[in-house]
């Protein structure tokens, strides 16, 4: 056996298709063997790959053990004189694997070897390269002194950026997306580390090869595109201390004295500051708006206050200063948090959402209005301009930000993005039925032809030959290819030529999914035929939770009435402690003996969708039904209503 290729899966079946799909060609003239091992994931990944891919050794585990332990379960059983251990998340070419093999034939000190990488949107991904991330090293890639200086041997020893990524190079670090091994090595060097749940496994075991004597290598002459960002979320504070605590167990693995102990104090440090820094950009993020928002309406309230007084009572001080201390952030509050939980906030922007909050913030403040004290009710008409004035100056923000960006006044419209669609007429036809179901609007602008393919102007745009001038003169924005008619190869070629400026996707063999991704810090995209629920949404999520909080709250205020409700009292306060503190929700899924893992993930729910039914007895495939309708068609008032018509029963378990 010369190679035993070896992917572990944690929920991302689309993209594991796309990659067996590509392992599947590029093994067709080797004695090969594939081991997929799937760390107990709930998106159906281990019956597709049943289905779809009988021939590679399916390991179905019923936990998630971690990156390094899953690799080492395929390990121990592979038989091939090498091992390659490849992320789902991968497409690799035709011949990726015989110019491997090649290579480390040739080079019998080789002990690893890693190869060029692309992200989604052909741009070269510099982790391709590493340098061991020595103190000094270490502190250059945090600190940004790397960036600062790419092509500094001094500086960005981190990424190797002196060397010539289109060159081959004797290099320090594999990637582990990529690290094709040699079995003897191996067995003399060990296994991977299971002290590394997730990151620096693959730093471990470089380490360990070159410090055995052998030699790892950078492989430039072939490509494989790698769509970072799916299995892990690179913008989370659990990223950062995953992340550097792999460092520090690899530091005081490997590093004595008072090297190991000033190492891991400048990676405590890192911890600390990237996670510091890491919260303040995703709070910037989030709160910019919302502030430009308030600040905007803070002024302009100010100024109607000062034009009422002046017109209206004759008396520029009519206003007391609590008009400004109390009543100004009070408005403020009600009108972006109605906005806010609206959806007013969420991406794309809508005007449309962001006007129904400010109504519906308006009708709210009146109602509040009405019971604030008299020195704090100052002019219900000077709600009215504020409302006006909010909209106005909300509405306006929104739209100068979107001119900024992209030069027009279509504020919350998706620009409708120009399509072309590389493959044979009879392929193409089935992505455009694909992307029609998954209800996803594109300009299609038509088909370019395979090398396979008779060019006919009738039928196709031009020959693939012809692709950039394509490109140019219909303003394309995106292209899908389709796996079946052009080549791995080829398409990373056209990626890595026409450049980051367009999205690019791929079409697997047979698949009902299209997959993308446009950065490499962002999860890929799919166009699916998948249903799509709307539990599963921010919006809906973040309602459902307030919801629960606001429940509970009142649950509390009325336990003197429940009391007289429910049978238990004790299970009830019990429920009302489990919602407030996150482990539960007033209204989940019904669980049944089959299983419920298709549907979005929610917390256990102290009611269900069947408490509002009279019926004693209903069969699973009922109450699998109603689930699925529970999540796909979602909405608060469904919980209240649930909720409302459940009350005697909240004290069940």
């Amino acid at each position: 056996m010369k190679l035993s290729v070896i992917i572990v899966n944690y929920n991302v079946k689309y993209f594991l298709e796309q990659a067996l799909l590509s392992v599947r060609k590029a093994i067709a003239n080797l004695e090969a063997e594939v081991f997929v091992v799937d760390n107990n994931s709930v998106d159906d990944s281990v019956l597709m790959v049943r289905e779809k891919f009988p021939e590679v050794h399916l390991i179905a585990n019923k936990d998630n053990p971690g990156f390094s332990k899953a690799n080492n379960q395929a390990i121990r059983l592979a038989k091939g004189e090498y091992v390659l251990l490849l992320n789902p998340d991968t497409v690799v070419e035709e011949d990726t694997f015989e110019k491997c093999i090649r290579f480390m034939d040739a080079h019998p000190k080789a002990g690893a070897l890693g190869v060029k990488m692309i992200d989604g949107s052909g741009n070269f991904l510099p982790e391709s390269k590493r340098g061991f991330p020595a103190p000094f090293v270490a502190f250059c890639k945090m600190f940004g002194l790397s960036k600062l200086f790419p092509k500094s041997e001094k500086f960005n020893r981190y990424h190797l950026g002196f060397l010539d990524k289109d060159k081959n190079h004797e290099i320090e670090v594999l990637a582990g997306a990529f690290m094709w091994l040699r079995a003897s090595v191996l067995e003399e060097v060990g296994l991977l580390d299971e002290s590394f749940f997730m990151y620096g496994e693959d730093i471990d075991l470089s380490y360990r090869i070159v410090k055995g004597g052998y030699k790892n290598y950078y492989l430039a002459e072939t490509t494989i595109i790698h769509y970072k960002g799916e299995s892990t979320k690179k913008g989370s504070l659990n990223y950062v201390r995953t992340f550097y605590n792999a460092m520090i167990i690899f530091a005081r693995k490997h590093f004595t004295g008072d090297k190991a102990r000033s190492f891991i104090f400048l990676l405590q440090m890192a911890i600390y500051v990237r996670a510091f820094l890491t919260l303040i950009n995703n709070w910037g993020h989030r709160l910019f708006l919302p502030l430009l928002d308030a600040l905007a309406i803070f002024i302009g309230m100010y100024f109607l206050k000062d034009f009422w007084a002046n017109y209206y009572f004759k008396n520029p001080d009519y206003y007391q200063p609590t008009f400004v201390l109390f009543n100004i952030p009070l408005y403020i509050s009600i009108w972006l948090g109605v906005v806010y939980f609206s959806g007013g906030y969420d991406q794309p922007r809508s005007i449309r959402k962001l006007i129904r909050g400010l109504l519906v913030g308006t009708v709210l403040l009146a109602a509040v209005y009405g019971f604030l004290d008299l020195e704090y009710r100052p002019s219900r008409l000077l709600i009215i301009l504020g409302a006006v004035w909010a909209m106005i100056s909300t509405a306006g923000i929104r739209i100068f930000q979107h001119f900024l960006k992209h030069g027009n006044f279509n504020v919350g419209l998706e620009k409708t993005r120009n399509l072309v669609i590389v493959g044979t007429e009879k392929e193409s036809t089935r992505v455009r039925q694909l992307i029609h179901q998954a209800q996803v609007f594109k300009n299609f602008i038509g088909v370019v032809a395979p090398p396979s393919e008779a060019e006919d102007p009738e039928t196709y745009l031009s020959s693939l030959s012809a692709l950039d001038e394509v490109v140019q003169i219909y303003k394309v924005d995106e292209l899908i290819f389709c796996s079946r008619d052009i080549s791995s190869q080829e398409i990373m070629h056209w990626m890595t030529r026409l450049g980051p400026e367009l999205e690019y996707k791929i079409v697997p063999l047979e698949s009902e999914s299209i997959i993308g991704s446009s950065s490499k810090n962002s999860a890929g995209e799919l166009y699916t035929v998948d249903i799509r629920f709307q539990i599963g949404t921010y919006m809906a999520r973040r309602n459902k939770r307030v919801l629960d909080w606001i429940l509970s709250f009142v649950f509390v205020l009325m336990l003197p009435v429940l009391f007289f409700l429910v049978k238990k009292p004790m299970p009830l306060v019990r429920n009302i402690f489990a919602v407030l503190l996150g482990r539960k929700s007033w209204v989940g899924y019904k669980q049944s003996e089959e299983r419920i893992h298709h549907l979005p993930k929610i917390r256990p729910g102290v009611l269900n969708p069947l408490d509002v039914l009279l019926f004693s007895s209903i069969n699973s495939h009922t109450i699998q039904r109603l689930n699925f309708l529970y999540a796909k068609d979602y909405s608060v008032t469904r919980d209240l209503e649930i909720v409302w018509k459940g009350l005697r029963i909240l004290d069940q378990v």
